[in-house]
């Protein structure tokens, strides 16, 4: 897989649908020429990579993404994995831990050949990330249990870099901890929304096991301010660790496009950036956020 020089967001979806668990057609993102409209306008800014983390079983759709990136020059990298319950497929019930790790091994290595697929058939791509793959709130189900053993070991195969998703900020240390415990790098891990926690020695602490996190709500208000992440990017930043951090805002819903009202996938430069600015924190150090860190993480990825 190979990056395109430029900025990354490290945490996106260019589409998703979750719509079904969650009985509400907003969580349904597929509003293609908007989203188009919207990755132009994230090209102005310097946006050349993606790293889009929906998987199997949260609407993945491969041929929608690769038209997206044809259309707007954008390098869109693909995940593979299963997310978290209750929007597990059922194959993740029905096949012990080994069978699911072949199967992320076949999508990293020899490519995606679309049986998952709302449009079957060969993609012509390869996953290069596992991810998002995640826990319930305070807690790690039988069946994430599962996911993470089965992650854990398709990435120890392919060291391909893994991402994963937190509940509000909790168990990411739990994560960290139980994947090393298996294998995996810690500078090959990123856990995911720990901004969410608003802890920031929590997030220290994760971060002191020498893996990556990510702030990838940025935005998201409702759950949390945005002055707190850049405090906590401070503080971090303060503790030697800003390397180990990745930016993204993690759009799910057609609420969260532009032309419905929502922040767009623009905001992380019209709005957070200038509040990272205006915290003190130079062009390096917003470089080393959204250039520097994602190329370490990512480089190599993928076949």
């Amino acid at each position: 897989m190979k990056l395109i020089d430029g900025y990354t967001l490290m945490h996106e979806h260019v589409t998703i649908d979750l719509s079904g668990v969650k009985k509400d057609e907003d969580c349904r993102l597929d509003c293609f020429e908007e989203t188009v409209k919207e990755f132009k306008s994230l090209y102005g800014y310097g946006v050349r990579n993606i790293l889009e983390v929906t998987n199997l079983g949260m609407g993945r759709n491969v041929e929608y993404i690769k038209r997206v990136s044809e259309q707007t020059g954008i390098n869109i990298i693909v995940s593979t994995g299963f997310y978290k319950e209750p929007f597990l497929p059922d194959c993740v019930y029905g096949k012990p831990a080994e069978e699911l790790a072949q199967l992320m091994e076949r999508e990293l290595t020899q490519g995606i050949d679309g049986s998952w697929e709302p449009v079957p058939g060969d993609t012509g791509m390869c996953a290069s990330v596992i991810g998002e793959f995640g826990t319930s709130k305070q807690q790690m189900t039988d069946m994430e249990k599962k996911v993470f053993d089965a992650m854990a070991a398709a990435a120890v195969k392919t060291g391909v870099p893994v991402t994963t998703h937190t509940t509000l900020g909790t168990m990411g240390a739990e994560q960290a901890d139980y994947l090393m415990e298996r294998g995996v790098k810690p500078e090959k891990i990123i856990i995911g929304h720990m901004d969410l926690s608003q802890n920031i020695e929590t997030i220290l602490s994760v971060l002191r096991r020498g893996v990556n996190v990510g702030f990838d709500t940025v935005g998201k208000l409702n759950y949390c301010p945005d002055t707190f992440r850049a405090e906590a990017l401070k503080r971090i930043h303060e503790e030697g660790m800003l390397s180990q951090v990745v930016l993204s805002m993690d759009i799910t819903r057609k609420s969260h496009l532009k032309y419905r009202g929502g922040i767009g996938y623009a905001y992380m430069f019209q709005s957070f950036l200038p509040l990272l600015s205006e915290s003190g924190f130079t062009q390096a150090q917003i470089d080393m956020l959204l250039r520097e860190n994602p190329r370490r993480i990512l480089l190599g990825a993928g076949c």
